[in-house]
């Protein structure tokens, strides 16, 4: 694929995303995998990786080896040149929210050499809202799913979307969650890096399929008044990137399976790819994200 095509459409699977800070203060990102190398030299001492949709439990013919793909993402962020901070999942760690997978899920995860920050899926959720998942994946100072924490002059909020999903169709926050989140942000200063992580689309991406969140609104309405955000979110499996004003929205690609683009279908099967494509349709992006300027995203495939 000509790299002018594959900027034009969404990136299919990937292997995780890196996110640096630089002594410009810029936010940098580019996808996990072989072309790290070219990113290395100016990545700078701070940076975290974000990867998504691993779906541990998967069988089926898009991908019958989920626990394979996580490996190879583990091995990535582990040989890394400079050692992320953290690595944040933005959720469907498993796929039915069995213990087996969450106990497969963890040992995998366990392997990675830093601290590791997660959030719940819709399919870590079934059956019980998350209480499994909270049992393999504890977090620390969650209050209504809101998950706060400042580290190298950014401000990150971990929001939590999926537990209203088969009620409502696609992600709700929740007043109590916006409402702890209104009480953080009035902390905050205007000029104060944010970095928002959600599972579901923060935005209405694609409602009928589920692909955004009902009070989407009120919260971007709190964001607002800050000079740059960035809005990290998983659940689509690729990459679509959408700019409000200085809130920058990046979905990223799954490690498990891709998904079809938005409308390409009746609904969001899992696509099938020939075996030897599965890894060949791999991408890396790089961003900058400057306070109060355009974002500038870079897509590069890896074969």
């Amino acid at each position: 694929m000509q790299r002018r095509k594959f900027i034009e459409h969404v990136s299919w699977t990937g292997l995780g995303i890196v996110w640096a800070v630089n002594s410009n203060g810029l936010l940098s990102a580019c996808q996990v995998g072989e072309s790290n190398a070219q990113k290395s030299s100016t990545a700078a001492p701070f940076s975290f990786v974000q990867i998504s949709d691993t779906h541990i439990g998967f069988n089926k013919p898009a991908n019958d080896h989920v626990t394979d793909t996580l490996q190879k993402t583990i091995d990535a962020i582990n040989a890394l040149p400079t050692p992320p901070a953290f690595v944040m999942h933005t959720g469907d760690i498993s796929h039915l929210s069995k213990p087996e997978e969450f106990d497969r899920a963890k040992q995998l995860l366990s392997q990675l050499k830093v601290p590791l920050f997660t959030l719940p899926g819709e399919h870590d959720t079934i059956g019980d809202r998350g209480k499994a998942y909270e049992e393999a994946f504890p977090r620390k100072d969650v209050r209504e799913g809101l998950q706060v924490w400042d580290q190298a002059g950014i401000h990150f909020v971990s929001l939590t979307n999926v537990l209203e999903f088969g009620e409502t169709g696609t992600g709700k926050l929740g007043q109590a969650q916006l409402d702890l989140l209104a009480k953080d942000l009035a902390a905050q200063k205007q000029d104060t890096p944010l970095v928002v992580f959600s599972h579901l689309p923060l935005y209405d991406l694609y409602p009928k399929w589920g692909w955004a969140t009902a009070d989407s609104a009120k919260l971007l309405s709190l964001l607002s008044r800050f000079a740059s955000v960035t809005v990290l979110t998983g659940h689509i499996h690729q990459v679509i990137e959408h700019t409000e004003g200085n809130i920058r929205f990046h979905t990223a690609a799954a490690t498990a399976f891709p998904l079809p683009a938005p409308g390409n279908g009746e609904q969001p099967t899992p696509i099938k790819l020939p075996e030897k494509n599965l890894l060949a349709v791999l991408g890396f992006r790089t961003v900058e994200v400057i306070a109060g300027k355009e974002t500038k995203v870079d897509q590069h495939t890896l074969g």
